[in-house]
């Protein structure tokens, strides 16, 4: 078997809750009754199938849609969570649209970032591959509402809510 199949996993795997458990053993290390697979460095969990490791969310994607897309967006932005609810095609775009602020933002809120030349708080996000400068905001709070209104404006669906 080269290419997975939503058959193959229907006959390898149960889904419970976001979970997928080993209907039949495939080999000694294959572990029945509990939840399949390991959290791997990424924070994702991983299961090694017949040669090969996946993602479990790609895997329970395939398992409930019969095809797998190039991206999966889990909608919480919560790696384990992969109740099928929780997860939805996207583009890598969109999936950058709904990742949390990174660990050397200084405001704690995403697309918003000091301007020291300015000495003014700057709201950007990014749309198609083009930066978009929103305004500059003397104020953090006002800046903080800029930013939250661009995502949702630009971002959709996909905007990040974790602020």
């Amino acid at each position: 078997m080269n290419t997975l199949t939503q058959e193959n996993l229907l006959d390898i795997f149960e889904y419970k809750d976001g979970e997928l458990y080993f209907k039949k053993r495939l080999g000694s290390r294959t572990k029945m009754n509990e939840p399949s697979g390991n959290i791997y460095n990424t924070g994702y969990k991983r299961v090694h199938l017949l040669g090969k490791k996946y993602y479990i969310h790609r895997l329970i994607w395939l398992y409930h849609n019969g095809y797998m897309p190039e991206f999966i967006d889990h909608i919480d932005g919560n790696k384990l969570n992969n109740k099928i609810e929780n997860l939805r095609a996207c583009s890598k775009s969109q999936n950058g649209f709904n990742q949390k602020p990174r660990k050397n933002n200084t405001s704690g809120v995403k697309n918003l970032y000091w301007s020291s030349h300015f000495k003014k708080w700057l709201v950007k996000l990014q749309i198609n591959n083009v930066v978009k400068h929103i305004g500059y905001f003397v104020d953090k709070e006002l800046a903080e509402l800029v930013a939250i209104e661009a995502m949702d404006k630009f971002h959709g669906n996909f905007a990040y809510k974790g602020i």
